[in-house]
């Protein structure tokens, strides 16, 4: 447990995030404003995606992406699709994620040359980073058929994991603004059911599947 605590943190955190951003937009009856909130988030993950912070942004895609956030079909009507559309491609996890493994490279030459702190921040796709570390120890021999040692394994991790602890190396060169601070790591979040009921205040079922759902959501709501 303890070796794998920040570990369990981190996903903790893109979890969190991503919940936090559904629970924004859901939080507003008026159409109008979960409007402004879905504009809000995806400008800021544009901003994330400039300075190079993959994992918030895949988390803020991932809570846009939501079925509660992504059924509000009058809300999302009103957005300009294309600017979130380029995210999602940025993002796209075909082809083993290829759009962004293409993105990672760019940002990490930049890093590599930047004088400015601001240019020098890379972090990671946090989870696909921990898939990628466990398939190359688990998928590849430690030694070749040969029984030599398979020194193209041992190179490889060491690689990722000497970049990811250069990453860590960078000082933020953001000011920390304790509100905001509080806010995302404490400010309340709904859980699945109460997300999904709250999009239906929010935009009422439109075919039986998902009158069937706020049917039994409300049941178990009054239930409890």
């Amino acid at each position: 447990m303890k070796k794998t605590h920040n570990l369990e943190q981190y996903v903790q955190w893109f979890n969190r995030l991503s919940y936090f951003v559904a629970t924004q937009v859901c939080k507003y009856q008026k159409k109008k404003m979960r409007v402004r909130v879905v504009e809000y988030w995806i400008e800021v993950g544009r901003e994330c995606f400039n300075i190079g912070n993959f994992n918030s942004l895949m988390a803020i895609i991932a809570g846009l992406n939501m079925s509660p956030i992504a059924r509000l079909k009058k809300t999302w009507s009103k957005i300009h699709s294309g600017k979130f559309a380029i995210l999602e491609h940025q993002m796209d996890p075909s082809s083993n994620f290829s759009s962004y493994r293409s993105t990672l490279k760019a940002a990490m030459w930049r890093s590599a040359g930047a004088t400015d702190q601001r240019q020098r921040i890379v972090i990671p796709f946090f989870s696909l980073l921990v898939k990628d570390l466990y398939f190359l120890n688990q998928g590849c021999s430690n030694r070749l058929p040969n029984g030599h040692i398979n020194f193209e394994k041992f190179w490889q991790l060491a690689k990722q994991v000497t970049e990811f602890m250069a990453w860590k190396q960078v000082t933020c060169p953001f000011e920390k603004d304790p509100k905001i601070i509080s806010l995302l790591q404490h400010g309340p979040i709904l859980n699945e059911n109460a997300l999904a009921l709250a999009s239906f205040e929010c935009e009422p079922p439109d075919n039986n599947q998902e009158k069937e759902r706020c049917k039994t959501l409300k049941a178990d709501s009054a239930s409890n």
